[in-house]
């Protein structure tokens, strides 16, 4: 797949993220959780997700993990290439209590799913690659820079 600049012009309620830290909130790897940071320093810490899917994020920047993919990135990498689509981008936002985004596909056509899970989106940016934007709001200054 391929990936696309981001216009910082075209996006001004988001900032471009990348994943700085995959860790475990918890010592059995139950829940996991990242770090997202923007090149300006600020971050955003996400979890309450399943331990799993952060495992996975952090093998698809680990070429020596020996793990593949699962299945589904699979299917979804045959489906796009079925109907010459290209994943291009992830935006993650709020969505009441809960984090959410939208997968932004170009090819053929253009389409947009929404309102899927953040970390599910999250791990397909990491599978390919691609940017991952943050909605400013969730941006905070990072706790280094308040030391």
């Amino acid at each position: 797949m391929r990936t696309m600049d981001i216009n910082q012009a075209q996006e001004p309620d988001y900032e471009s993220v990348k994943i700085d830290y995959v860790g475990f909130v918890d010592p059995y790897a139950v829940e996991g959780m990242v770090i997202l940071k923007s090149d300006n320093g600020k971050e955003f810490h996400m979890r309450a997700f399943s331990g799993e899917v952060a495992k996975h994020i952090s093998s698809f920047g680990d070429d020596t993990s020996g793990e593949s993919a699962p299945s589904i990135y699979k299917m979804i990498e045959d489906i796009c290439e079925e109907n010459e689509l290209v994943l291009v981008k992830v935006k993650i936002y709020e969505s009441g209590e809960v984090l959410r985004a939208n997968l932004y596909f170009t090819g053929k056509k253009d389409l947009v799913l929404r309102n899927y899970r953040a970390s599910d989106a999250l791990a397909l940016a990491a599978y390919y690659n691609i940017p991952i934007l943050v909605r400013k709001t969730l941006l905070k200054e990072s706790m280094e820079a308040e030391t």
